[in-house]
């Protein structure tokens, strides 16, 4: 299973972070959680939230007003959108696939390399 994390890699304050992760070896319709998480400058990682194979939604709940997950299945592919960022926001996140959630390690479970993404004027 292959995970790939794509998008802006600079996204200005109040603006929205949009990442796409495109998945290769399994399916997003599988019995799994589709995931996101982000590691922050000096901070451990972060569960962002996540999507199930049916599609049901899960965020984390400081996160849960700004973020929003979805999916296109016929690219296999899912999404994290995340509104009126700060430079607090500024991490490298992770997509991935895991077998529970909320998750907060790469070390279970197949995980994309990474981006940086910085939030900055």
């Amino acid at each position: 299973v292959q995970l790939q994390e794509s998008g802006p890699g600079l996204v200005q304050p109040s603006q929205t972070l949009s990442l796409t992760c495109t998945v290769s070896g399994a399916s997003i319709t599988t019995d799994y959680y589709w995931s996101w998480i982000r590691q922050t400058p000096g901070k451990g990682l972060e569960w962002v939230g996540a999507i199930g194979y049916v599609g049901s939604v899960y965020y984390n709940p400081s996160l849960k007003r700004r973020a929003s997950i979805s999916r296109d299945t016929s690219k296999n592919q899912f999404t994290l959108h995340l509104t009126s960022v700060t430079p607090e926001d500024t991490a490298v996140y992770y997509c991935g696939r895991a077998t529970q959630r909320p998750v907060t390690t790469t070390s279970r479970g197949y995980w994309g390399q990474g981006t940086l993404v910085t939030v900055s004027s």
